[in-house]
């Protein structure tokens, strides 16, 4: 009996051997497939799962969507949405526009002196003394080389070319006080940003003080910082509070702690332009009897038609502003950008531009997957799906990543905002992409070369993300990281 049932064991294992040997081997799964699920993964790693997601990839050489997660899905880009603003203003004005600033004498020029006010009057030129630009030295030479060694008058900056400098719709008011949040108008110096050095008291609980440059002198500041006890964390902030016509300075500074500097934004830019220039004036020994003014406030208004022309600045050609705008994501520069799509209304209102924007866009047959409201993306009420991104990237798309708009871009590992991100991988100096962060949102949008050589077009977008920002930008670059190793052969 035993003898039986142990070859019915026999029995039964061989048959099940055989049964195996027999089972058809598992296919590999298709690269494309494989690589959606990998996409999918990524977006549902902790600290993002539960974000609301987009992703769009196309493959350029090929025509081929390979990847497309609630591709028309409208999300918050933040500051990807500047790729739409370059684009678009390209379109508009061309690569070489350039951007003119002009100084006017309104009044007769008598032994030296300028017996009248001295115009400055702008188009929009965000670069001015910036990081596309030169500062106003050769400015000062001209009115030196005109004759004049006396003002018998005001600097005032004009600014009716554009709308009144004022937050875009949906700008947070906490983001106002900081340079990121400083305001666009007809004229911008410096990237309208100051500091403010904040000097610790003596001892824990002892007034500190406030101090600015010369020039920034009258930026009116309130002053809620406080000292603390020595080897206490120093943290300080500005505030530029509804309703309040100064800006706060807040926060804690320990005693015995070095003066620190605090990056604001200098408010009325076309006010601080004139305090600016007028200061310079002055220190290159040129005497000037009257204020710095914002033209707005100018009573009886100053003619401009009946002033002379002193110089002409022209700016560097959107080709090169781009360049730092896209890069380091400069929200000045991309609210100019995008203010170039009002086709020469005057004044130049974001209203305008936004008008002239759409009608790119429906020409382009993307205008019905973007509500966006300024040039930066700043604003929590722009938004855009992942399908409208991808087809910008495929209409700007070149395959020698020189044209303007694609040399612009951040590229992984090596400079921009991706700089520190995405090294010793395969995306590293292959990866170029416009990043896009705010709280909560984070994105990433551009090109990459796959291991076969295969050129790809990618938007990737997350929004309210339960996690830090580290995490989200972890999934997103585990996403670019994968595009790049992609191969449809192994």
């Amino acid at each position: 009996m035993r003898a039986f049932a142990f070859c019915a064991v026999l029995l039964t294992l061989a048959g099940c051997a055989k049964a195996r040997s027999a089972a058809p081997a598992t296919a590999p799964l298709d690269p494309v497939l494989r690589l959606r699920q990998d996409v999918v993964q990524a977006t549902q790693a902790p600290g993002v799962q539960r974000a609301a997601w987009a992703v769009a990839v196309q493959s350029l050489d090929r025509n081929e969507r390979l990847v497309d997660l609630n591709s028309r899905t409208l999300l918050v880009p933040a500051s990807i949405s500047k790729l739409v603003s370059a684009a678009s203003a390209a379109d508009a004005v061309g690569w070489d526009y350039r951007f003119e600033t002009t100084l006017r004498a309104a009044g007769p020029i008598v032994d030296g002196t300028l017996r009248g006010d001295l115009l400055i009057v702008g188009s929009g030129d965000p670069t001015i003394a910036g990081r596309a630009g030169q500062d106003v030295t050769a400015w000062i030479e001209a009115v030196k080389a005109a004759g004049i060694h006396r003002i018998d008058g005001r600097i005032i900056g004009d600014d009716d070319s554009i709308e009144d400098p004022r937050p875009q719709l949906a700008w947070t008011w906490d983001d106002l006080g900081y340079p990121t949040g400083a305001l666009f108008g007809a004229l911008n110096l410096g990237e309208n940003r100051m500091v403010v050095t904040v000097t610790p008291g003596g001892t824990p609980g002892a007034p500190t003080s406030l101090g600015v440059e010369p020039h920034a002198a009258d930026r009116p500041l309130a002053n809620r910082t406080v000292t603390t006890a020595a080897g206490t964390t120093q943290l300080l902030w500005p505030e530029q509070r509804p309703g309040e016509p100064f800006l706060t300075i807040a926060g804690t500074i320990p005693a015995g702690a070095p003066p620190a500097r605090v990056n604001v934004a200098v408010g009325n830019p076309t006010f601080w332009f004139a305090s600016v220039f007028r200061n310079r004036l002055l220190g290159d020994g040129l005497e000037v009897t009257g204020d710095a003014w914002d033209i707005d406030d100018v009573m009886p208004r100053v003619d401009r038609a009946a002033s002379t022309v002193l110089f002409t600045h022209r700016s560097e050609p959107l080709a090169a502003i781009v360049q730092p705008m896209l890069k380091e994501s400069i929200n000045l520069y991309a609210e100019a950008v995008m203010r170039l799509n009002a086709d020469g209304a005057v004044p130049a209102t974001n209203d305008a531009a936004l008008a002239g924007l759409r009608r790119r866009l429906e020409s382009w047959g993307i205008a019905d997957a973007q509500q966006l409201i300024d040039g930066s993306g700043l604003s929590r009420r722009n938004a855009i799906s992942a399908d409208a991104m991808l087809a910008l990237l495929q209409r700007m798309q070149d395959a020698t990543n020189a044209s303007p708009f694609v040399s612009a871009l951040p590229v992984a590992g090596l400079d921009g905002t991706l700089e520190s991100r995405m090294r010793e991988t395969p995306a590293a100096g292959n990866v170029r992409a416009k990043t896009g962060t705010m709280s909560n949102i984070r994105s990433l949008a551009g090109y990459v070369t796959t291991r076969d050589g295969e050129r790809l077009a990618f938007v990737a977008m997350a929004n309210n993300f339960d996690g830090n920002g580290a995490a989200a930008n972890q999934a997103l670059d585990t996403i670019a990281v994968r595009l790049a190793g992609f191969s449809r052969t192994r």
